[in-house]
């Protein structure tokens, strides 16, 4: 029977090294390093796993089995799933499913020299050279991708039903939502997991993150390692192209939220509507609770009686909500957060942003349903911290310095109206946008950073496999239509890392220096080639070199 014996080490032996930029490949027009950073290694696996049957996976998946594939397949038994040929370990179940630039099938001989017990294909894939042949049996399902999640959650022991999976979905807002539900959950005395763009956290111990969400088959042996690991509770960030790409199958959510919705991805979705349409899959009964927030359109349309409703606005009748919001002299946001059956406590938040009172009234919702009290939950807020969310970068200069994520036209609007709102001073703006990705928003983001920045300089994101003087006139494009009476001086500068310390050099006492775009990503890929290139650090080098110039 070909099933895999894991040992202890299993866990450490496959954790990813690094992290990959999550919107795809990142570049930069600065110093070339002279390695590029390592791509993600195989994801972990769980110490104990029980064989499952290779018949019981058939009737799961409710798929056709090639019967002579392998003449005894009624005796096989499956202890791992992947769906890539590289990660592949004796036992495995392989999907060898279809891409845009190739078929997994075409690999198939890869995991089956690897030791892949068995392969799970379309019509197509059966018939390439690689499957048509095998001595394995290969189970055909006319759309694998859909079935991959579950059959992958019944090979790991349906692991979601162990763990209370809290969900948050929306175009921003989903990272600091769930770093707020995690530091509730811990004051709360909870044992954590947590999924998302920045990093995977498993009762304390950090994993870099490839993608916001990971594959399906990943996604199902890393809830596996939680529990294992005696994790409780997991906050995560689940995207719009891992609801639409099935990577979510087979899991249950304890709680699904929503954020809010504005444009981005539609390099991946035909337009808003359909990338609402996948958004909306969280909450198509796959979560036991729904939180949404309700101020806007998108959001009130997923209301149903037994919705949990947030909102900051006034008059919603939300059963949570923020009012009197102010910002303190020191930059951290107060507010009163009200809970249903008439509780009520004052908050603080070291975050700016009204967006971030959303994110957090949001998280206080969701930390409601897991039981932790209004104390621990505004206690928590108190004390949040988000990797490249609105993080300050403070060295004892005169000026505030911040790194965001921002890259898309609302969130860049957002961010630059909250740092507006704390400075008598210059707003200084560095922001670039990526490049494979939705060309639509790029003039966008140019105009939304002209409109409140007195300074802007255009730089380069993560040009990825395009040029990036072309990326950039997208932006300026954008950024000079909105005019010198409504606009502040524009200027271009393709090196990331001399935009940046162009931008630290124009700041005076008073100033607010935003460096927007990539947040906590450590890597930009140029031509396909990813390089190490942190904003914090670049932000950090800049600030020291003005420092020890001015002393």
């Amino acid at each position: 029977m070909p099933h895999r014996l894991t040992g202890p080490d299993n866990l450490a032996g496959n954790l990813p090294a690094v992290s990959v930029n999550n919107d795809g490949p990142a570049t930069s027009g600065g110093r070339v390093p002279d390695k590029p950073v390592k791509a993600v290694l195989a994801p972990p696996r769980p110490v104990r796993i029980e064989p499952v049957p290779l018949t019981t996976l058939v009737a799961r998946a409710d798929a056709r089995l090639i019967p002579d594939a392998g003449a005894h397949a009624a005796e096989l038994a499956v202890t791992g799933a992947t769906l890539r040929a590289q990660h592949v370990l004796p036992g495995d179940l392989f999907a060898a499913l279809p891409g845009a630039r190739a078929h997994g099938a075409d690999f198939a001989d890869q995991a089956i020299a690897a030791g892949a017990a068995a392969v799970l294909t379309d019509e197509a894939g059966a018939e390439r050279p690689a499957l048509r042949d095998a001595d394995v049996p290969v189970l055909v399902h006319a759309d694998p991708r859909d079935v991959l999640g579950s059959v992958a959650a019944w090979i790991y022991g349906e692991p979601s039903l162990k763990l209370s999976v809290l969900g948050v979905t929306g175009t921003s807002g989903k990272t600091t939502t769930a770093y707020l539900i995690e530091a509730g959950l811990r004051a709360a005395g909870y044992t954590t997991g947590l999924i998302g763009t920045v990093e995977t956290r498993i009762a304390g111990e950090r994993l870099a993150s490839a993608f916001t969400t990971p594959e399906a088959p990943d996604l199902q042996a890393l809830f596996a390692v939680m529990a294992e690991q005696g994790v409780t509770h997991v906050p995560m960030e689940v995207s719009s192209h891992a609801l639409s790409l099935g990577r979510v199958n087979g899991t249950r959510f304890a709680v699904g939220a929503f954020t809010n919705l504005s444009q981005d991805h539609l390099d991946f979705h035909r337009d808003m509507e359909e990338y609402f349409a996948a958004k909306s899959l969280l909450f198509d009964g796959r979560s036991t609770t729904e939180v949404v927030v309700v101020d806007s359109a998108w959001g009130q349309a997923l209301v149903t009686p037994q919705t949990v409703t947030v909102s900051t606005e006034t008059g919603t009748g939300a059963a949570w909500r923020a009012t009197d919001m102010a910002t303190t002299t020191t930059g951290e946001q107060t507010f009163v957060l009200h809970g249903p059956h008439g509780r009520t406590a004052p908050a603080t938040l070291p975050l700016p942003g009204a967006f971030n009172v959303a994110n957090a009234t949001l998280a206080a919702a969701i930390l409601d349903t897991a039981g932790v009290t209004l104390e621990q939950i505004v206690a928590a807020l108190a004390e949040a911290e988000v990797p490249g969310r609105m993080e300050r970068v403070y060295l004892g200069q005169e000026f505030t310095a911040v790194v965001d994520y921002a890259h898309k036209p609302a969130a860049v609007a957002q961010a630059l109206d909250a740092l507006r709102a704390r400075t008598e001073g210059r707003v200084i703006t560095v922001l670039g946008c990526g490049g494979d990705r939705d060309t639509a928003k790029r003039p966008m983001m140019g105009e939304a950073a002209a409109r409140r920045s007195d300074v802007l300089i255009v730089t380069d994101d993560n040009p990825r496999s395009e040029d990036p003087a072309a990326i950039r006139a997208a932006m300026l494009a954008g950024a000079r239509g909105v005019g010198p009476a409504l606009g502040g001086e524009i200027r271009e500068i393709g090196d990331r890392r001399a935009a940046i310390t162009e931008a630290v050099s124009l700041a005076e006492p008073g100033d607010v220096v935003l460096i927007a775009g990539k947040g906590h990503e450590t890597g930009q890929e140029v031509a396909g080639v990813v390089h190490p290139f942190s904003d914090r650090d670049e932000l950090e080098a800049a600030i020291r070199q003005k420092l020890e110039v001015s002393a």
